[in-house]
């Protein structure tokens, strides 16, 4: 008997190639956010620790007060980028839950297919072993005649 196939096992495997690839995206994105907080949580804290020298010229007080409104500005910046790479993370995630729903849809297709193929595959073995059991009364029945 020749074995039906699931029509739909090219679209399958796209599906599940797109996941795999969504999920290596997601996984990249997620680094690079972390990496991202990281390098603004450094610079945060090399922020809070710096200090204003309490006796110094006041042209070293100014280039001093100059360099740290200089590094609140990339820590400021470094944030918002964190921010941003975790915004972006998380909708590259987004995809990726989508692109495994629509994998699942499939394959739960593909599941229902090959119960339905075991199912017509069982049937059709009942048949042949009533029709067994069903030849094998009918000759005992004309043997007994």
């Amino acid at each position: 008997m020749k074995r039906a196939t699931f029509r739909l096992q090219p679209v399958l495997e796209l599906r599940r190639t797109e996941e795999k690839a969504a999920a290596q995206a997601a996984a990249q994105a997620a680094a690079a956010a972390a990496d991202a907080d990281r390098r603004a949580t450094e610079r945060e804290t090399a922020l809070a620790t710096a200090v204003l020298p309490s006796s110094a010229s006041a042209q070293v007080f100014m280039a001093t007060r100059s360099l740290l409104a200089t590094a609140a500005g990339d820590a400021s910046a470094a944030r918002a980028l964190a921010t941003a790479s975790a915004e972006q993370a998380e909708a590259i995630r987004a995809e990726w839950t989508a692109a495994a729903q629509r994998t699942k849809g499939l394959e739960r297709l593909a599941e229902r297919h090959r119960l339905a193929l075991q199912h017509a595959a069982d049937v059709a073995e009942e048949r042949a072993v009533d029709d067994l059991v069903t030849g094998r009364a009918g000759r005992r029945a004309e043997e007994d005649a």
